[in-house]
């Protein structure tokens, strides 16, 4: 009994862990540049004094699913889109480089160049900069430049160059701020093959409707290792009345 109760609890709980990333998913369904993680159960033997006898299902993240998302025009020169693979340089929390599609740029307070959620965009140099300017204007590969306060609509600045790279897809992991890392640690190269479309976004390439499909499948899943644990607890009761009638 214990063997079935432990294997039907073990699914309940790895259904719940993978439910949730399907809940992100579809959290995420209007984020832009947003990827969608992939998850898989897979048997694990449970280790430990004596033989393995027991087995439990793992729910993992076996990966993230790099299918481009919709292009849509926003006509904000600050929006860019990345014209096929290819990724942004954003710099993380830790001070590493990190890789994002959205590409909702914004200047912060501070004069620099930052993502949506705060991260200083990098560019050739580091981190980039913008001064006080009356128009901005990042062109296909990349480049920043600025009309300066004060000066004529024909001196534009050119202020710094945004790096984008195209790292192969087996080497990029994304973590729990959402970013993607190279595996490796080390930064990548700057790759002048990928251009930017600018005044676009990139949307989100979570299917809506494979989604929910998924979440339905799951909560019916859930039921069944419910049922199960149930069977198991009747199963058990049934084996305690027989043995006190013997």
């Amino acid at each position: 009994m214990d063997r079935s109760l432990y294997v039907a609890m073990t699914g309940a709980q790895q259904t719940m862990l993978a439910q949730a990333a399907n809940n992100n998913n579809i959290a995420n369904v209007s984020t832009p540049g947003f990827r969608a993680d992939l998850a898989q159960f897979r048997s694990m033997p449970l280790f430990g004094p004596g033989y393995p006898s027991r087995v439990y299902a793992m729910a993992e993240r076996s990966g993230t699913d790099f299918t481009p998302g919709p292009i849509n025009a926003t006509g904000n020169p600050m929006d860019v889109a990345i014209n096929g693979d290819g990724w942004l340089v954003v710099q993380a929390s830790n001070g590493k480089e990190a890789y994002t599609r959205a590409g909702n740029l914004h200047i912060d307070e501070g004069g620099r160049l930052v993502s949506a959620n705060g991260r200083s965009v990098m560019g050739e140099g580091g981190p980039i900069a913008v001064p006080p300017a009356s128009k901005i204007e990042i062109a296909e590969d990349g480049t920043v430049t600025i009309l300066p306060l004060g000066e004529s609509a024909k001196e534009m600045t050119v202020v710094d160059r945004i790096k984008l790279v195209k790292p192969n897809h087996g080497d990029l992991q994304k973590d729990v701020d959402g970013l993607m890392y190279l595996k490796s640690g080390k930064p990548a190269p700057a790759d002048a093959s990928v251009k930017l479309v600018p005044g676009t976004l990139e949307g989100s390439n979570v299917n809506m409707a494979q989604a929910m499909v998924s979440m339905i499948e799951l909560a019916r899943q859930y039921e069944m290792q419910i049922k199960l644990m149930r069977e198991a607890e009747q199963n058990a009761d049934a084996t305690r009345q027989l043995l006190q009638m013997s």
